[in-house]
């Protein structure tokens, strides 16, 4: 039985080797470090032109010196014969749109005396420069071009016109006023301020130009307020119909958030969804116009209760759940060409797969099976592309079989950087965790790996707590990166992580401790029992939920020597300062029932805290407020317990700079090299 030590859990921020390096590379290779990182180009979800000739994705580069990043939209061929800048550089540009004819791409970008982002048309059939086309003072985003106009989100002033909001935005620019006043929620979401005299609508603009035109504000019902994005509306193939999501909560503390119907120029929504009291969104017509899609959960409170597609007859008016029978949930779906059926992603088993869900059976096939898939776009005449990752490559473009799952590669961005890296290899494995279940664990080796000596180990701690860990790339918390430094790193899928069905997904609700502690000790002891394994060199982290958890461990017994904790939440209480109180809607406030909150807080077992810990946190983080950390580390300051604070004033939730990044790796890869020695014995 191995000696039990107080907890540490994972880790939002990237680090930076610090310490002299462990692992012999050959002479021209080098490590997965967080330089490295911050070399490569970050590929976003590509866009397919309807006739299929085309492909424009978003690709975001980042120069260090000045801590800054440029994205800018690339062209590909689906045959893979074209890879190029699409956009100049010097010019950020995001939300890639083709016209319905695949002549032309919109998309939006802050150019020349632009004070906000507005909407540019480049011609795809020939040379020319891409023109303005509109001037909206507050800004555009969630472009969808549909017939004659192009449709978009601006959150505005509702009753201004456009020159009074010029005029509001300027005044509040100059104003040395710096205090912000709420009278209602939501106040913030995650890393801004939400302003409550603003409302989020849908606008439209001919595509030729011309005026703006209001689309949701006749119907007296605002997009929800602390988020919006292309997910939130959609528009029918011949401009008749919108479908939008709205709140429609009356007390205005926890969103109701519901699918409405409406005629484009009326002056009424229906609400579709009345009787649902939990989340109802990403509409989508179908490409022949006879039904509208959407996702649809059922437990209020819970974000990661199953999400079903219902799928209704604009005619007839009936609905179908069309996978009740499929115990996932799926995201990023689109319409299969012929309006046969969906394909979309799901968190399966530990990786994120392609499915095809047919509309008339609700069967499921998978598509996919190794690695990552997502970003999936989908052309007329049914050429499908998307992202392709893993944990040793960043996203790709990709053409993918939907027949066969097999994924076309159709760029080659970062394959300069990747070439000399020298990665280590990585497995999924299976152990017995709380109560007999088997946990999934993915298992990053060092480079040059070798199983006759031992090494200690990095046990990262997700977060969520129901965002489960999959074959993916991750530039914040990247396995690959901590194993370069010597460590045997794992994330295992404990209790709670989607990807196993509902059952295993909410068995951790309310009690939020037992099953992922228990899990996660059963990892440590599986690691333990391994001859390739240091079991004196154990060290473990993690960030939010895995921040939570942390700092549960602190509480109890463990193996570790260390803890990283990243914007944890510490006190159950306290998170109520947050744009998102745990368990408050589901199971009632603190005040309904204190207990529950008592028995999962870490702040309650603060008497056994004795293992040194790393806090890190951010100040522009809402979700959890930076209180959290500054709570934990007075505590095991007053406790005389070895801890570090490192405190970011201008970072969220995660550490996004580059400099700040770096920082954050090095500082991590230091702390965790004073309590485990890095590197094979």
């Amino acid at each position: 039985m191995m000696t039990m030590r107080k907890c540490f859990l994972f880790v939002l921020v990237l680090l930076a080797p610090a310490i002299v390096p462990t692992m012999v590379l050959a002479d021209d290779s080098r490590p997965l470090s967080v330089e490295v990182l911050w070399e490569l180009e970050r590929i976003s979800s590509p866009v397919v032109s309807p006739t299929g000739g085309h492909v424009v994705a978003p690709v975001t580069s980042y120069d260090v010196d000045g801590d800054e990043s440029e994205t800018r939209l690339w062209l590909f061929s689906v045959d893979g014969d074209v890879q190029r800048p699409l956009t100049s550089a010097g010019q950020s540009a995001g939300n890639p749109v083709f016209s319905p004819d695949g002549k032309t791409l919109a998309f939006t970008a802050r150019r020349g005396d632009d004070e906000a982002g507005q909407i540019y048309l480049l011609p795809m059939d020939g040379p020319g420069e891409a023109e303005r086309l509109s001037e909206v003072p507050t800004g555009v985003s969630a472009l969808k071009w549909v017939g004659e106009h192009i449709y978009f989100i601006a959150r505005v002033w509702p009753d201004k016109d456009w020159d009074e909001m010029a005029e509001q935005i300027q005044s509040d620019r100059d104003s040395k006023v710096s205090a912000h006043q709420w009278n209602a929620l939501p106040y913030s979401h995650w890393d801004h301020w939400i302003d409550e005299d603003r409302q989020a609508h849908v606008f439209r603009i001919p595509a030729e130009g011309g005026d703006v035109e209001p689309i949701t504000q006749p119907f007296g019902r605002e997009l929800p307020r602390s988020t919006q994005g292309t997910g939130n509306y959609d528009i029918h193939p011949d401009e008749t119909y919108i479908a939008f999501n709205s709140d429609s909560s009356e007390q205005g503390v926890d969103p109701e958030i519901d699918l409405f119907l409406a005629r484009i120029g009326d002056d009424s929504a229906e609400n579709l969804t009345p009787d649902n009291a939990a989340g109802d969104g990403n509409s989508m017509f179908s490409p022949d116009g006879r039904m509208l899609a959407w996702g649809s959960q059922a437990i209020p409170g819970f974000y990661a209760d199953t999400v079903n597609i219902m799928v209704m007859d604009l005619d007839s008016e009936e609905r179908r759940n069309i996978t009740a029978d499929w115990d996932r949930s799926p995201f990023g779906l689109v319409w299969a060409a012929d309006s046969s059926g969906f394909f979309g992603t799901a968190a399966d088993h530990g990786t994120t797969r392609l499915f095809h869900i047919e509309l008339d059976s609700g069967e499921v096939r998978a598509v996919t099976d190794k690695t990552d898939f997502g970003g999936l776009s989908i052309a007329e005449d049914g050429t499908l592309v998307g992202n392709n990752q893993s944990f040793l490559y960043p996203p790709r473009v990709v053409r993918i079989d939907p027949a066969t799952g097999s994924a076309f590669r159709l760029d080659t961005i970062n394959d300069d950087v990747l070439e000399n890296i020298d990665l280590g290899h990585y497995e999924s494995v299976t152990y017995t965790g709380h109560d007999g279940a088997d946990i999934q664990m993915w298992v990053h080796y060092p480079p040059d790996f070798d199983d006759s000596k031992e090494y200690p180990l990095f046990l990262l701690i997700h977060g969520g707590p129901h965002s489960p860990i999959t074959d993916g790339f991750h530039f914040r918390w990247n396995a690959q990166t901590f194993a370069s430094w010597g460590y045997v790193t794992a994330w295992h899928n404990f209790h709670g992580s989607p990807g196993w069905g509902q059952d295993f997904t909410d068995t951790i609700n309310p009690d939020w401790i037992t099953a992922p502690y228990n899990d996660t000790i059963a990892a440590a002891e599986w690691f333990a029992d391994k001859d390739w394994i240091d079991d004196d060199r154990m060290v473990a982290g993690g960030g939010s939920y895995g921040g939570y958890l942390s700092s549960i461990l602190l509480g109890r017994e463990h193996p570790f020597n260390t803890l990283l904790i990243h914007a944890p939440v510490y006190n159950m209480y306290s998170q109520m300062a947050a744009d998102f109180a745990v368990h408050s809607v589901r199971f009632g406030n603190y005040w309904d029932d204190p207990s529950i909150y008592q028995e999962i807080s870490p702040h309650y077992y603060a008497e056994n805290f004795d293992t040194p810990a790393l806090i890190i946190h951010g100040q522009l983080d809402y979700r959890v407020p930076v209180g959290q950390a500054f709570e934990l580390f007075r505590t095991l300051q007053s406790r005389d317990v070895e801890s570090r604070l490192i405190y970011y004033p201008d970072e969220n939730h995660w550490i996004l700079k580059p400099n700040n990044s770096i920082y954050w790796y090095n500082q991590v890869e230091e702390w965790m090299g004073r309590f485990a020695e890095p590197g094979g014995r």
